[in-house]
């Protein structure tokens, strides 16, 4: 069993197809139960964030597997599959350990370094591991991902150039309408980027903050948050209340999980007329739509009066690089940390032929202990017993180095050659090695197709 994944990002593909991608909260757990339907998926799991769609599944073979998963993204996207493809990119194995783990460092966002994907990674695990639809695999994969995404923000400054797409939003939102401090901001989703929103926008001096959410309770407890957290005098209202909301605002932040526009130009349109009723008309109201799909009307762009910052144009923004020093550092933690993944991994499937080589020297000695007493029944017990002791010692010494030392070779490059030839050597029948390997849940080796694949090899899946 190998790692597949496919995915679509903002390196891949513009926003108008990240959105027909994009995979809501409600609908992840319903496409993961569809991957694991297949004969081909024991695993699966699905990191999705505002700009970036990538289903993670342990299959039987790559083409097998890339079927059911290109065929599972062409159907909830609604796009036609050569469509999809052009956008696509596939990493087999090794090259799916290694992209997860430079997503998990931020080295593969749009801001390099922002850490919010950490949390995307931790939930999309949990909310696999909550329909019993991680195991070892994922498991160890997921877990290592995060670890090294910990240790690339605590060993580098990888995420000086910005803790988030928030920042670098704000940022933009001060080249039109200047200072924060004292302004007025309208925070419109209560999920977890909506509570960075809250954070950056209270360091940034915003004198209040608004938070509408569709959940009031949610809304109250970002709000909360800001005020005994931040000091901002920020309250909650829902979503009835947006309109108003936006009258009174200078800057908009949008980050809900919606399928369809949230922020309508009807919405918009009695927003500035507050705006002019109460003198507020001279003032820009810039919007930072970090939504995905978009949560502003195509349409509010173009209404006098209104900027909107959204992911597409924050994709084209400098501010979103870090410095190269960082970046090489951050890479060489995760091909150091690779390698040793890769290390683990290799003795993990070694693993079963060791414990099946003991087992069958277990089975030996056994059948000759028996033997023993068949021919010598009068055997003092005493005795035995110590013939027992000294046969199983005897074994376990000669044992010992090359189990030792074949866990070691395995640990190398091509190193599950060794174990083939213990296999070999002691007949160790592959059933016997998958029984031992089952209860552990420890994934059968094969032979890599390849590691890296480009999207035009999810038509050869298709195809096959």
């Amino acid at each position: 069993m190998s790692i597949l994944l496919v995915g679509i990002s903002h390196r891949s593909a513009p926003v108008s197809v990240l959105e027909k991608v994009a995979v809501s909260e409600a609908d992840r757990p319903k496409l993961v139960d569809r991957l694991l339907e297949s004969s081909h998926v024991s695993e699966a799991m699905i990191v999705s964030t505002c700009n970036r769609v990538e289903v993670y599944a342990v299959v039987d073979a790559f083409h097998g597997g890339l079927d059911v998963v290109g065929g599972l993204l062409t159907e909830h996207s609604g796009m036609a599959f050569a469509d999809l493809t052009r956008h696509a990119y596939v990493r087999y194995s090794e090259a799916a350990a290694e992209h997860l783990f430079a997503v998990a460092s931020g080295l593969d966002s749009m801001v390099v370094g922002e850490q919010q994907v950490l949390s995307q990674i931790r939930s999309a695990y949990a909310s696999a591991d909550n329909q019993q639809a991680v195991g070892r695999t994922l498991h160890e994969l997921a877990q290592h991902g995060l670890r090294v995404g910990k240790r690339v923000h605590a060993e580098t400054g990888i995420d000086r150039a910005g803790a988030s797409v928030v920042s670098v939003a704000l940022d933009r939102a001060r080249g039109v309408i200047g200072d924060l401090t004292g302004r007025t901001a309208v925070v419109l989703g209560a999920g977890a980027m909506g509570g960075l929103a809250v954070a950056h926008l209270s360091r940034a001096g915003i004198g209040r903050i608004v938070v509408v959410n569709r959940t009031l309770d949610r809304a109250q407890r970002l709000a909360e948050t800001g005020r005994t957290m931040h000091g901002v005098d920020a309250l909650a209202v829902e979503a009835g209340g947006l309109t108003d909301a936006m009258a009174g605002a200078d800057v908009v932040i949008t980050c809900t999980g919606a399928v369809g526009a949230v922020v309508t130009l009807a919405d918009t349109h009695r927003a500035l007329a507050g705006r002019a009723a109460t003198g507020a008309a001279e003032r820009p109201l810039v919007f930072c739509d970090l939504g995905l799909p978009r949560d502003v009307d195509h349409a509010v762009a173009g209404l006098p009066g209104v900027v909107v910052i959204d992911i597409e144009s924050l994709q084209r923004d400098p501010a979103a690089g870090a410095a190269a020093d960082d970046t090489a550092a951050a890479r060489a933690i995760v091909a150091d940390e690779l390698t040793k993944y890769l290390a683990g991994q290799r003795m993990a499937e070694v693993t079963p032929t060791v414990a099946a080589l003991r087992q069958r020297a277990a089975e030996v000695v056994e059948a000759e202990l028996l033997r023993l007493d068949s021919r010598l029944p009068d055997l003092a017990d005493p005795t035995r017993d110590e013939v027992a002791r000294t046969v199983r010692r005897v074994v376990d010494k000669l044992l010992h180095a090359p189990t030792v030392r074949v866990k070691q070779l395995a640990s190398t490059p091509g190193g599950d050659s060794y174990a083939e030839a213990l296999r070999e050597l002691f007949e160790l029948k592959p059933g016997a090695v998958q029984a031992v390997a089952a209860p552990m849940e420890v994934a059968a080796a094969e032979p890599a197709l390849a590691d890296d694949f480009t999207a035009g090899h999810l038509g050869d899946g298709q195809s096959a």
